[in-house]
């Protein structure tokens, strides 16, 4: 059974209570104004969720911490963050699915939040497979069958895996740019030289002092991160600091560090992962109804929609998102990303 974490009060006596979620009062009462705006991207009057109450619960290697909006009974939606991003890039997207009658799960990934690993043994390790088998996990342990997947770079990445390797669990997905599944064969090949320079933290992170210097930095770090991927999207300072405190995981580093350097097979992953890994090194189709999703103004390094539109052999549509619109799409243009779950739900 999942236990509750206020983190306001987590942050001031460094313990873990219990508490009831404030969507179980009544979306209202778990929900404040947006601290920012992007531009054309969000609808007036907007509002985001405040996430002050987050759950924990044991589910396979971890202790998930996540936060949940929407009624018990509504049909689930799992949205996943990315690098260097968290649960609040759902911030004003929960809110109007839960308006929609959708129960809205936002789990924090390993190495994020108040996730943490349930033993000191087990490998900080941020490969693909790895993070894919955490969510699939995480449904298991909450006794969700199916449901439908969202997500962003890294969960992206995490969703499409799902979606390819787990199809009974996932009855629909929304996928920012795409088809993310990779291997560490196909990241032998080199790419072109503009294409290698956009990679260029990749590369700092294979060295040590990459490791050290993320570690000492990773709040400007990410914060540099967050300018370059989404270069016309004008984010205040709270409304970074907000997610910043989730870098600040003791497990953050490493898992990030391990999933970049795994990428260019610097590290081999866990053996327990080695099929689900070869399953993927041949880049299996995705047959579930699909929406990906691309921004204008995507500074990070991303696909092309012709590249991997054959990759979704169900029912598939792509959406471009105008307005500035950069990586880190379901933050700055929230109704675009939260009607593209819901219709494509009725798919």
């Amino acid at each position: 059974m999942s236990d509750q974490i206020n983190t306001r009060r987590r942050r001031l006596l460094g313990t873990t209570l219990a508490g009831l979620s404030l969507m179980e009062l009544g979306l209202a009462s778990g929900i404040a104004h947006a601290q920012t705006g992007s531009g054309n991207t969000k609808a007036a009057g907007s509002r985001a969720a405040s996430f002050d109450t987050i759950r924990q619960i044991n589910a396979g290697p971890l202790n998930v911490g996540y936060a949940e909006a929407g009624p018990q009974n509504g049909p689930v939606v799992i949205l996943v963050h990315g690098w260097p991003y968290d649960i609040y890039s759902y911030a004003e997207v929960a809110p109007m699915l839960a308006a929609a009658g959708y129960r809205v799960i936002l789990p924090y990934l390993r190495g994020y939040g108040s996730t943490r690993f349930l033993s000191a043994d087990t490998p900080r390790n941020g490969q693909q497979a790895a993070i894919a088998a955490d969510i699939v996990a995480l449904m298991d342990a909450l006794k969700i069958d199916k449901a439908v997947l969202g997500g962003f770079d890294w969960g992206a990445r995490t969703v499409n895996i799902i979606a390819a390797l787990w199809p009974q669990r996932c009855k629909a997905m929304v996928s920012v740019s795409g088809y993310l599944i990779g291997s560490q064969k196909a990241n032998e090949k080199p790419l072109p030289p503009k294409a290698e320079f956009a990679w260029w933290y990749q590369f700092y992170f294979a060295t040590e002092r990459g490791y050290a210097g993320y570690e000492a930095n990773r709040h400007d770090f990410n914060k540099l991160i967050w300018q370059l991927a989404s270069p016309k999207w004008q984010f205040d300072d709270a409304t970074y600091e907000r997610s910043a405190a989730s870098f600040n995981n003791p497990d953050h580093v490493a898992v990030v560090i391990d999933n970049y350097r795994w990428r260019l097979g610097l590290t081999k992953g866990e053996r327990q992962y080695d099929e689900i890994e070869k399953r993927l090194a041949t880049a299996p189709t995705i047959s579930v109804p699909t929406i990906t999703m691309e921004g204008d103004a995507n500074g990070a390094p991303h696909p092309e929609p012709s590249a991997y539109a054959k990759k979704f052999t169900g029912k598939y549509e792509h959406r471009n998102i105008g307005g500035g619109t950069g990586h880190n799409l379901p933050q700055e243009a929230p109704r675009a990303f939260a009607d593209a779950v819901i219709d494509v739900a009725r798919f």
